[in-house]
């Protein structure tokens, strides 16, 4: 759904509900789901809510934060060999090296980074 410039333009609280240019040719715009995804959604966000959930999460959590730091810190997926035994081999060899940082880490307590904040999460703390 789109709203009309014109519709938008006069309204006192614009800058609240939309990006679009003042001067530009469109107001705002919805996107309106159909009543059983929406519901869907709902109770999936309601879900997301219970403990149950986020404790399967954990698990998620910990597998994406091993394929994040394997990624930044072996460049896992752009390997300079070609074939699958030697693709193979560097992926072993930079789990391998994943092992080592992180058992210098633990046995020299090193601290764990701080986890990132989103660019919602950083607007919603200054204001």
């Amino acid at each position: 759904m789109q709203f009309s410039a014109a519709d938008c333009r006069p309204c006192p609280l614009r800058e609240h509900c939309t990006r679009a240019s003042a001067t530009g040719r469109y107001g705002r715009s919805l996107t309106l789901l159909p009543r059983k995804q929406q519901e869907i959604l709902e109770h999936q966000r309601v879900e997301q809510e219970t403990d149950a959930w986020k404790k399967r999460y954990d698990v998620r959590a910990g597998v994406e934060g091993t394929i994040s730091q394997a990624v930044r810190r072996t460049r896992l997926r752009r390997t300079p060999y070609r074939g699958h035994a030697k693709t193979h081999l560097a992926n072993v060899l930079s789990a391998t090296v994943l092992n080592i940082i992180r058992t210098d880490a633990w046995l020299n307590s090193t601290p764990l980074g701080p986890t990132p904040a989103s660019h919602l999460t950083r607007l919603a703390l200054a204001a």
